[in-house]
This record gives C-alpha cells, structure tokens and sequence, in this order.
C-alpha cells in the first residue's frame, strides 16, 4: 500500500498539486470505502491494495493529476464539522471560510431564537454550520444558481438540518424580511474582473457565478450585497462578510462611508490573512 500511496503521490506532484501526499490517500480511502485515518493504519501494517480497489484508484488519480478538484472525485467537503456534498456546478468552500461560522456563533450567543440570513450561500455550508451550532436560530439561506441552489438542499437533506432555501439574487432578497434579521452572514463573489485564478481547480472547476466581483476591484457585487444586509438587519444586527486579503481596507472603508454601520471591523483567518468584515447595523 505505501508503495501505491508513493507513486500516487509523485504523480500528482509532477501535475503541480500542492497536497499531493494527502490527497493521495483521500483519493485511496475513497476508492476503499473507508476513511483516512484507516487507510494509514492499514499501511502502517503493510497491507495491500486490492486489485478492484486499484482499479478505480488508477482513474481517480488520472483526473486528481489533471487538477480536476479533490472534492469533485469524492464528492463531498469537510466544513465546520459537517461532511457536505459537493461538485460541479457549485463553489466548494475552503477551510477559511469557517471564520464566518465562528463569528456568527460570537454574534448570535444569548439571542433568544435569532433570525439568520446567509447570502450567496452555496452548498449551504455556512447556513447549516451556524444551525448546527445555535439550533434554536431561524436560518435562511438564499442562491442564485439552480445548480448550486440543488446542492444545498441536497446538503439539507442529508444533514437533517432545518435550513430554508431560497433561490434569489442577494442584492434583492428577502423583502418579507425587512428589518427582523439578527445576523447576516455572505461568502460573496469578489474577485475582480479580468483577475483569473491561477489555481487550475478554481479557475476551471468553480463556477464564474461564484467567483467574480463585477468591478474592476472585485467589490461591486459585496457592496450591493452590504446595502441589502442593511435593509434586512433590526438595528444592533450584524453583517459578517468574506473577502480577499487585499481588500480589507477598500471593503471596511466602503462600510463606514454607507452612513448605516456602527462598529466597523475586520478579521484574520487562522492563516493571519485578512478575511472576513464585521459591521453592526446603526439606528435604533
């Protein structure tokens, strides 16, 4: 077995794939039906590959070499704990991305059923984390994408979770809402025009829709995003929003200079990477 696992893992080093290692046993524990954990305690005891587990191994790490994403071949994502599914035709979301959850849980402790709207949600991976987390919270998630919009409910059934679905633009949503949500949370689209990943899985895999800004800074689209959230939040509501590293100044300055957000801050992933914009709704 660790011979397979080493070849496996050359291949895709040679094909650019910084995880190499890693993703070469994942791709192995799926083609096994096991988890990962299991795979590397069978390969400290030198056991090996059967040959009908190989024969799908070798395609999986066919199409891993030509950068097709990891999570595309086994079809699912860990997030904040939960086992989601996911591939083409939705983002898949990235380990960062949890700040949003642990934010959200801050903003909602000792809120008494809290309204939670998540904007331009996916899968749903930040919806269904925050309800998993605050099973008292009233929780919305909206989309755009048929596409994405099915992957979510499909993560809805499979979690148990009650997380509403809406299909709907972000900028224009929720006018039944006006006013009543507690907590806003959006991992929108925002990078900027004409701006082309160079990570072949993003660039080739995730769709545009979830990807790019609509300006040359790539923050159109989250600023109209914002101004929906202030429609949507009670005063004291909170808006907590995603963004590239090098936006945070253009983004919290674009906040404060709205004239409705009071407290105006910003956050960095584990990583110490600027990520994730925190404003409160003035007024009240």
């Amino acid at each position: 077995m660790e011979q397979t696992l080493r070849q496996a893992a050359a291949r895709l080093r040679d094909a650019g794939v910084v995880s190499a290692r890693v993703d070469a046993e994942l791709l192995l524990a799926h083609a096994a039906g096991t988890n990962r954990a299991e795979l590397q305690r069978l390969a400290l005891l030198g056991r090996r590959v059967p040959d009908s587990v190989l024969v799908a191994y070798g395609p999986l790490v066919d199409e891993r070499a030509r950068r097709v994403p990891l999570q595309h071949l086994t079809g699912t994502v860990s997030f904040a704990g939960l086992e989601l599914a996911v591939g083409p035709g939705v983002f898949v979301p990235r380990p960062e991305t949890e700040l949003l959850v642990t934010l959200g849980v801050e903003a909602l402790r000792g809120a008494d059923a809290p309204v939670v709207v998540d904007l331009c949600t996916g899968c749903g991976a930040v919806a269904l984390a925050l309800k998993a987390r605050v099973p008292g919270a009233e929780v919305l998630a909206v989309e755009l994408s048929e596409h994405a919009l099915a992957w979510a409910g499909e993560n809805v059934a499979r979690s148990g979770l009650e997380v509403g679905l809406r299909q709907g633009d972000a900028r224009t949503a929720g006018d039944d809402l006006l006013g009543t949500v507690d907590l806003v949370t959006c991992n929108p689209p925002y990078i900027p025009l004409g701006a082309v990943p160079v990570d072949p899985e993003v660039r080739d895999h995730d769709p545009e829709l979830a990807l790019y800004g609509g300006s040359a800074d790539g923050l159109a689209i989250p600023r109209a995003v914002a101004a929906r959230a202030a429609v949507l939040l009670r005063p004291g509501g909170v808006l907590l929003m995603e963004h590239a590293e090098v936006q945070r100044e253009a983004l919290t300055r674009a906040l404060r200079s709205a004239g409705v957000w009071r407290e105006v801050a910003d956050h960095d992933d584990l990583t110490g990477r600027p990520r994730v914009a925190r404003a409160v709704r003035a007024g009240g």
